[in-house]
C-alpha cells in the first residue's frame, strides 16, 4: 500500500472541499473495492475522503411514490429494512446476496453505483427501475449514468448523496452468482410499471450494465417466464471469461430473466 494522508469529512461540502482541493484526492464509502485495490497497489492516491462519518448520507425513506436511499446506507441496511421489503423488495432481496455478511456490513449503496463494477448487483436494478442518482450538484437519471465498465457520468469530485427509486407494480433480480467472489457471471432485474417493461443485465455485457432490447420487446407482449426463455440475447457484445463464455451468458440471460418474471409474477413488490 502506497502513503496517503486521510481526512474525515463532517460533511458533504467540506467533503467536496478537499476532493476539489487535492487533486488526487479520492472519496473512500464502504472501501470493499477501494481498499483492496490499495493494498494491491493498484492505485496510488494522495488523500483518502472519509465519507463515513457525514450525518444524513444514511437513511431510507419511503415515499408515496418513490423510494430514496442514502449513497452511506449500507446494504446490510438495505437487506434488513423491513418498510422497504413491503413496498420495493428487489431492493432488500438484492442487497442480501451482494458478497459476504463482512461485505454487507461495510458496502454501501452509493459506493457501488459510483464503482459501477460491472459484475455488481446495484446497477441493474438502478437501471430496471429507472432509478435517479442524486449528487451533491444535479440529478442524474440512470439512463444517462452508466457510461461503461466502471465508467459513469459522476464528474471528478461529484459525489452521490442519495438514490431515488420510482414504486413499481412489481420488480425482481435473479443472479448467477460467481461461487468465489459472490459477484454476478449474469444478473438480471426486471421491473414493472405503469405501462412500461424495464430489464437489465449486470455482469455480461462487455459494456458494462445494458438494457436488452430483445427481452424488453418479448416482455411487453407476454410478461412470462416463457416468453423470457424465448428471447435471445446476441452473444456478440457479451464478456468471455475465465469464468464463463459469451454464448453461456448470452443463455444465462434469459434463464436468469425468466425466473426474475416468475418472482415478479408470484408475488406484489
Amino acid at each position: 500500500m502506497y502513503r496517503f494522508d486521510y481526512h474525515r469529512a463532517g460533511s458533504v461540502a467540506q467533503a467536496a472541499a478537499l476532493l476539489a482541493e487535492r487533486g488526487e484526492a479520492v472519496p473512500l464509502a464502504g472501501g470493499m473495492t477501494l481498499i483492496p485495490t490499495l493494498k494491491h497497489r493498484l492505485a496510488a492516491p494522495s488523500d483518502l475522503v472519509d465519507l463515513g462519518f457525514i450525518e444524513g448520507l444514511s437513511g431510507i425513506a419511503i415515499g408515496s411514490e418513490t423510494v430514496t436511499i442514502g449513497a452511506m446506507t449500507r446494504h446490510a441496511d438495505v437487506a434488513a429494512s423491513a418498510e422497504l421489503a413491503r413496498v420495493l423488495p428487489i431492493l432488500p432481496r438484492l442487497a442480501g446476496h451482494i458478497g459476504d455478511r463482512q461485505v454487507r456490513s461495510r458496502g454501501t449503496i452509493g459506493g457501488s453505483l459510483a464503482n459501477n463494477d460491472p459484475a455488481a448487483c446495484y446497477p441493474a436494478a438502478a437501471l430496471a427501475l429507472g432509478a435517479t442518482i442524486v449528487t451533491d450538484r444535479r440529478e442524474i437519471a440512470a439512463d444517462d449514468y452508466f457510461q461503461g465498465l466502471f465508467a459513469t457520468a459522476l464528474e471528478p469530485g461529484e459525489l452521490i448523496v442519495a438514490i431515488r427509486f420510482p414504486r413499481v407494480d412489481a420488480a425482481a433480480y435473479a443472479k448467477f452468482a460467481n461461487p468465489a467472489s459472490r459477484y454476478a457471471m449474469v444478473g438480471v432485474a426486471v421491473a414493472r410499471g405503469a405501462g412500461t417493461i424495464r430489464v437489465a443485465v449486470t455482469g455480461a455485457g462487455s459494456g458494462g450494465v445494458f438494457r436488452p432490447d430483445v427481452l424488453e420487446a418479448a416482455l411487453a407482449v407476454d410478461f412470462s417466464p416463457e416468453a423470457a426463455l424465448r428471447a435471445r440475447v446476441d452473444a456478440d457484445d457479451l464478456m468471455s471469461d475465465i469464468h464463463a463464455q459469451a454464448d453461456y451468458r448470452a443463455h444465462l440471460i434469459s434463464v436468469m430473466a425468466s425466473r426474475a418474471v416468475a418472482d415478479c409474477l408470484g408475488g406484489a413488490a
